[in-house]
């Protein structure tokens, strides 16, 4: 995963000159405000203007960047950020240093509302959490960097805030290089165009192998916008394992890579224990009336199934994680390669030659609609899944449900299943499912052990799995293509699925409202937390703390001391992010935020406490050093990048742009605000009383992370999409209960 993870780094580029610029201003306008005589309201506007800006961009940056790509918004944040740092530097009066702070804010807008998207539809399940804390490193470390420059510039004469705000453009340049040679686009965003090789391609670079049939199948899958999803649970086995496994009509035939092989799925009767949990709610959840149905959810899969490392696979039940692929050789990867018009004389039909159209998978093939025509004759019991290069559907046994399969990381395998049946005017019609697959519990063994599941108990005498299973209807098999009444698995092409833009009234919804209501209330409370305030103003802030008195023997100004104060504290951030990189896809993203933002409340508590007790000159800035230096680190582990994370994965591909849009513009607008009043607060209530206010929002907080905040740790976006959806259908069902 080197190459994602080098992606990922240069794409934090954006959040790096976000923190640069976040620093520099910090320090900067103590010299602005001296040299062009600012009042207290114009000096809250030079701050905030970067954040007008961003937030003026944000409102359009989701929409665009779903019609034209997360590549060239990138490529434009960084010529807004050069542009800008040129004009800073320039800048003769406070209105040229308006506007120029105006275009920051463009710049700022873009990389921080895209470059989560751009990491987590890049990076693979199981390290997303990591990679997608990446740009809170390299911000922070730019404010370190920043802040050094700051220190060593006051010690000088006359600093000049115009070359400290004017040096943005140098780092800006390297931003807008690796942007336009380096960076691809978005594998996600390239199949919701229809742009399946190009997608293909971008994969491969980016997992460093040459199949990525799996993950591809994937992409396509996430192009889906709601869609009734039911939860299931099967027991997965041998072929033969089950009594009459070519009649049961309850069987999902599975067929592994070797010749002779098969393996099934039988249906376990009753309520999924998947579903009872997320109805009921766990062990410790389960009287709390207030907690949402969602976070049970996906509280109960983290709970439920074993933790593993991308596939499901256990020494005990060792090819499952290969068992869904086809018998064809795998050397030469044919499921997802270009196909030749003429290959066989097969009927599959470019929609105008482009490379794209050339591009088959036997799953996702063009429509079929002839019985007589297509449909192959039955294989034998036991036979290889005949899937033939340039078919045109899906072929398998004549008896039960065939399926294919992949692994799509994260632990988690996708499938799809054909039952027919015949219709009330006699001929066959079939319903075409996808089933996202997780083993649960621990798998059964060769001793003739029994699985005790809801439903009823099941003998084993060779190996067999339990799994949980989201059954929906595939992304690519449209209710035009259902009307049809097609025989066989037929799908249309994805780039006759492309959407021309965002579609509006998915918002409607009611997973994505769900979605959105996590997404805008993380936002803002943690905006209201004051980060970025106490960010913009840590020079004052630190000032009027007294912490001068801790380097009186320096002989330091207090300007200096306090620029000083600001990047020792900054450069101890960088190792409170490097734990939380380490734990984001460990102990996940809800348990660091529960975690972590108990000790913001207690730093914050702490410091008002102090502040009202006369220790000493010395021991009161000791301690208001301290508290404050504890909520930065603490902060930057948990409440700092979780909510950027989280809705970067919460939305489905459709609308992803368009719903971090609504987020990001959410967040710029609490922003402004924080910004905005805080020096004014501090005139009328003073640092305690501003300290107090952010105390009692990050208890608000904790308590709406708790009863509503979900999991999402190493799933896939498309599985977790899919959850949303479940969650939000069972919700709305409980309350018709």
């Amino acid at each position: 995963m080197k190459e994602a993870a080098l992606v990922a780094i240069a794409a934090a580029i954006g959040n790096f000159l976000q923190g640069w610029d976040n620093a520099c201003i910090a320090g900067a306008i103590v010299y602005i405000v001296d040299e062009l005589d600012l009042e207290t309201t114009v000096e809250g506007l030079v701050v905030a203007m970067s954040l007008i800006g961003a937030t003026l961009m944000t409102t359009c940056s989701g929409p665009i960047s779903d019609s034209v790509g997360r590549r060239p918004m990138l490529i434009m944040s960084s010529v807004f950020y050069f542009l800008s740092g040129l004009v800073m530097l320039w800048s003769p009066n406070v209105y040229v240093l308006l506007a120029a702070r105006l275009l920051d804010g463009f710049g700022i807008g873009l990389a921080v509302t895209l470059v989560p998207i751009y990491i987590s539809e890049t990076a693979p399940a199981d390290i997303r959490g990591s990679l997608n804390t990446l740009p809170q490193f390299t911000g922070s470390a730019a404010m370190f960097l920043s802040y050094c420059m700051i220190f060593g510039m006051s010690l000088m004469s006359s600093p000049s805030w115009r070359v400290m705000l004017g040096v943005l453009s140098i780092p800006s340049l390297l931003y807008f290089a690796l942007a336009v040679f380096y960076l691809p686009e978005s594998p996600r965003w390239l199949v919701s165009k229809g742009r399946m090789l190009e997608a293909k391609q971008v994969l491969q670079k980016l997992r460093g192998r040459e199949d990525v049939s799996g993950e591809m199948a994937l992409l396509v899958e996430g192009l889906a916008v709601g869609g009734e999803t039911s939860i299931e649970e099967y027991i997965i086995g041998p072929g033969g394992e089950f009594e009459e496994p070519t009649t049961d009509k309850d069987q999902i035939k599975l067929y592994g890579t070797e010749a002779g092989r098969s393996w099934v799925a039988k249906p376990v009767t009753g309520q999924s224990s998947l579903g009872l949990v997320s109805r009921q709610g766990t062990m410790v959840n389960q009287s709390m009336s207030l907690m949402d149905p969602l976070v049970t959810l996906f509280g109960s899969v983290h709970e439920k199934f074993p933790e593993t490392t991308g596939s499901m696979r256990s020494t005990m039940f060792p090819n499952f994680g290969s068992m869904f692929s086809t018998a064809e050789p795998q050397g030469k990867n044919e499921e997802w390669d270009e196909e030749s018009l003429q290959r066989e004389g097969e009927g599959y039909a470019s929609d105008g030659g482009a490379s794209d159209d050339d591009l088959q998978n036997p799953l996702i093939s063009r429509q079929t609609t002839s019985l007589e025509k297509d449909m192959p004759p039955p294989p034998s019991h036991g036979s290889i899944l005949n899937m033939r290069r340039g078919s045109s559907i899906l072929q398998g046994g004549n008896a039960g449900e065939a399926g294919g399969s992949t692994g799509i990381g994260g632990g988690w395998q996708l499938a799809w299943k054909w039952s027919e049946k015949e219709g009330e005017d006699g001929k066959k019609e079939g319903g075409f499912k996808r089933i996202y697959l997780h083993q649960e519990g621990v798998p059964g063994s060769r001793r003739g052990s029994i699985l005790s599941i809801t439903g009823g108990d099941v003998g084993a005498e060779g190996e067999f799995i339990q799994a949980s299973a989201l059954v929906s209807q595939p992304a690519l098999y449209s209710k035009d293509l259902i009307d049809q009444h097609a025989v066989g698995p037929a799908m249309v092409h994805p780039s006759e699925t492309a959407s021309k833009g965002p579609i509006w009234a998915a918002l409607l919804d009611p997973g994505i409202k769900r979605a959105l209501i996590v997404g805008i209330a993380i936002q803002m409370l943690q905006q209201f937390s004051g980060i970025n305030g106490v960010l913009y103003y840590t020079p004052q802030i630190l000032e009027e703390a007294g912490v001068e008195v801790l380097l009186a023997n320096l002989g330091l100004g207090t300007e200096s001391c306090s620029f000083l104060i600001s990047a020792i504290t900054t450069l101890l951030m960088l190792p409170a992010i490097g734990v939380a990189m380490k734990l984001m896809d460990i102990s996940g993203r809800r348990t660091l935020l529960l975690t972590t933002i108990p000790v913001l409340i207690a730093s914050l508590v702490i410091f008002v406490i102090a502040s009202f007790i006369d220790l000493g000159t010395v021991p009161d800035a000791i301690i208001s050093t301290i508290c404050v230096v504890l909520y930065f680190c603490t902060f930057v582990m948990g409440y700092g990048p979780v909510p950027n994370i989280l809705c970067a994965e919460i939305f489905p591909t459709r609308v992803r742009g368009l719903c971090i849009a609504i987020c990001a513009l959410v967040f710029w607008i609490c922003d402004i605000i924080v910004t905005y009043t805080l020096p004014v607060l501090l005139t009328s209530i003073g640092l305690e009383g501003i300290f107090t206010i952010y105390a009692i929002v990050c208890i608000i907080s904790w308590v709406f992370i708790y009863l509503k905040v979900p999991e999402t740790k190493s799933m896939p976006l498309e599985v977790i999409t899919e959850f949303f959806a479940v969650g939000a259908r069972q919700a709305a069902a409980s309350k018709s209960e």
